[in-house]
């Protein structure tokens, strides 16, 4: 696993030795292809962050901030240590379950110009669709403005929701097992269709 492109590019990234499932280093490629030039200059938030690739490689591609937030603490530890082996500035570390943070970051007035969340797969019907939940979450749509962008990595089979009320799916690829899923909110009251 390394940074693909930018200041830091080239750069290879310490992966947890936990139960994490780091994005492959083409399916970030293909998101920073779809994402063109947005990056540079924005206020990123990469949720349930494993690695922080997501967050790292924005800043190496000119990010003004990336929080990184991750509920295991093995893994918080190793994005700081990514976060150093690279130089980065702007990087910000949170230890936190994603679901509890939501809503301080919105008590707090926190916005992002670019929301990357790549929530456990899900296994069986007993687990917790996690995209699913993040996407009802109430808090979330408060940390975007209108021209913000959410991108949710899932496993491709888990298709069984095509439209989220609130949410525009802009694009959704497959890149092998992994499905991307690029998605604005709606102004309030307009539904998905």
């Amino acid at each position: 696993m390394r940074i693909i492109s930018g200041t830091a590019g080239g750069l290879s990234l310490e992966v947890p030795k936990t139960v994490t499932r780091p994005t492959q280093d083409r399916v970030r490629q293909a998101v920073f292809s779809m994402l063109g030039e947005l990056v540079p200059g924005t206020h990123v938030l990469d949720l349930f962050a494993g690695t922080g690739a997501f967050g790292l490689e924005c800043l190496s591609r000119g990010a003004a901030s990336a929080m990184m937030v991750d509920e295991n603490k093995g893994a918080c530890d190793v994005i700081r240590r990514n976060l150093a082996k690279t130089r980065l500035t702007g990087g910000i570390v949170r230890h936190s379950d994603v679901f509890r943070l939501l809503p301080l970051l919105h008590r707090d007035g926190k916005q992002f110009d670019i929301i990357f969340a790549d929530p456990p797969y899900t296994h069986c019907d007993a687990d917790t669709d996690f995209v699913a939940k993040l996407l009802t979450e109430e808090p979330l749509p408060a940390l975007l403005h209108a021209e913000s962008h959410l991108l949710v990595e899932s496993h491709h089979f888990n298709r069984e929701t095509k439209s989220w009320p609130g949410w525009e799916v802009l694009t959704d690829r497959n890149y092998g097992s992994t499905r991307i899923v690029w998605l604005r909110k709606l102004p309030h009251g307009i539904e998905s269709s």
